[in-house]
């Protein structure tokens, strides 16, 4: 019997994938797995291969439990001159402006297919060779530009996808974005991602793949070896528990910061059995932010900072509340109950097209936010930093939600404000992802200002918003509705009646399937 199930994700080529690998015998976490690895084919610049992930899988019948397949470290046994080279710096107009490094030394160990491996190994129930394999069918027959990557490119082509010969060709107009729609077919693609299908994912880690890797990040100054490939481990954490008027929700755990934030942010609205103010939780977020700031994002060990977090925010308690780019996502529920949410990142792009894969390369240790303390400060083989938060949660009643979004440092706040709307007051889940957004932004010189989507409500709650720590009004930047800078959304449900519900965020291109 075929399972159905709703599924959330950037485009349409994703969301077949997922149904075709619930047509194989899949559940949701076969399906997630599909659905994804078509994204990184088909969304060149959102996000890549050669990214890391984050699996967070609720079984109908156990325990939550997270998957991290993240991008660690590299550098184990590199000449030490490698390290701060290989980096090419670029600034865009992203998100208000930002500078970020791309190139050869930005590439971290990816661990996307590492994390899928195990998920599929211990959840799966479809064959391996037929869900990569379809992701492989979709790409040999091509994909268009999407409005998102064509967007992003507007941005980024002339910078991080121009310095690289192979990129630059078959993804800009000579260093400027193709149009949305634009048709776009990599056979080198293709042959890696068959290749994956009939060897496993240990081929990007210690087969033909993995040696190409290698062999062309050495010659172009990057820092990933072949122990770093050969050694790298996903790892199955327990997830952080939270709930929220009944629900019961399970959040990325630390070493990755996402889940922690969003969870020391639900919990401090927790105990919340009204409708929460935009001001109200535009000051939850600010005292969660201040604290990651300050104690979180610079910390020697990202595990122990992200449970202390949670530690300072219980003892906060409600003395401390007021009374009153590029990633992707991917949800999946199934009609067994089985809840897959899954996020993945290969930060802004190295642009590098590596190996003559078809693969492109993340640019996680080019990030500043993700390198508080410095770019290759880390020792290899350390986890980075993260802010993706997937999150699964369950209500007596029967219901199950998987969700998440893309979104950088804006993924805990656009996550926090959908649970809100949904889980909390009660409105319908698209609703709950269409309504505007707010984002409290600590800026490159030290303030703080609140950005928002330009909703005459939410000016008129926050406007003379007053800033904890400095008494002065938080100034306000306002944005075009729904833009793209405060995430994509992706969510789906099964009620306790059996009805499955998929929702999409109109910030971004993406698609939705139920059956």
């Amino acid at each position: 019997m075929t399972r159905r199930a709703a599924i959330a994700a950037p485009n349409s080529s994703a969301t077949q994938a997922g149904q075709q690998a619930l047509g194989s015998g899949g559940n949701a976490v076969d399906a997630a797995i599909a659905a994804m690895v078509t994204a990184t084919a088909t969304e060149p610049g959102i996000v890549s291969p050669l990214g890391g992930c984050f699996i967070n899988i609720w079984p109908v019948d156990g325990e939550p439990v997270v998957i991290d397949g993240n991008v660690e470290m590299p550098g184990r046994g590199a000449d030490p001159a490698r390290f701060g080279s290989g980096l090419i710096e670029c600034v865009t107009t992203y998100g208000g402006g930002l500078t970020t490094y791309a190139g050869p030394g930005s590439v971290a160990t990816p661990g996307m297919f590492a994390g899928m491996g195990l998920a599929h190994e211990r959840y799966g129930a479809a064959p391996w060779a037929e869900i990569i394999g379809a992701t492989a069918t979709i790409a040999a027959d091509g994909f268009q530009m999407s409005h998102t990557a064509s967007s992003y490119f507007d941005l980024v082509a002339h910078t991080i996808f121009a310095w690289d010969e192979q990129t630059r060709a078959l993804y800009t107009d000579d260093g400027s974005a193709w149009p949305a729609g634009h048709a776009i077919r990599d056979d080198n693609l293709v042959d890696s991602l068959r290749r994956i299908a009939e060897e496993g994912a240990a081929t990007v880690y210690t087969g033909d793949l993995a040696a190409r890797i290698v062999a062309d990040l050495t010659e172009r100054g990057g820092l990933i070896t072949a122990r770093d490939l050969a050694e790298y481990r996903p790892i199955a954490r327990p997830p952080l528990r939270s709930s929220l008027n009944g629900w019961e929700l399970a959040c990325n755990p630390p070493p990755a910061i996402g889940g922690a934030v969003l969870t020391a942010m639900l919990r401090l609205v927790g105990d919340v059995d009204e409708r929460v103010s935009p001001e109200h939780a535009a000051r939850v977020m600010k005292d969660v932010l201040d604290l990651r700031l300050h104690r979180v994002d610079i910390a020697e060990d990202l595990e122990v900072a992200g449970h202390a977090l949670l530690e300072t925010i219980a003892a906060m308690g409600a003395v401390g509340l007021p009374t009153s780019q590029d990633t992707a996502h991917v949800s999946v529920v199934d009609s067994d109950g089985n809840a897959c949410a899954i996020t993945a990142s290969s930060g802004y792009g190295s642009g590098m097209y590596i190996g003559g894969t078809g693969l492109l390369g993340n640019n996680a240790l080019g990030e500043p936010e993700l390198n508080r303390r410095g770019i290759h400060a880390l020792p290899p083989g350390t986890r980075l930093a993260s802010n993706m938060a997937p999150t699964t949660l369950r209500h007596p009643d029967g219901t199950v939600l998987a969700i998440g979004t893309p979104g950088a440092d804006r993924i805990t706040t656009a996550l926090l404000q959908v649970l809100l709307h949904f889980c909390l007051h009660g409105e319908t889940l698209q609703y709950a992802v269409d309504a505007p957004r707010l984002h409290v932004r600590h800026l490159d010189d030290g303030g703080v200002r609140i950005d928002y989507e330009d909703a005459p409500e939410l000016l008129e709650a926050l406007t003379g918003v007053i800033g904890r720590s400095t008494g002065e009004v938080v100034p306000l930047h306002a944005h075009e509705r729904h833009a793209m800078y405060f995430g994509g959304v992706g969510a789906a449900l099964l009620s306790a009646g059996g009805e499955l519900v998929a929702a999409a965020d109109p910030r971004r291109a993406s698609a939705t399937a139920v059956g």
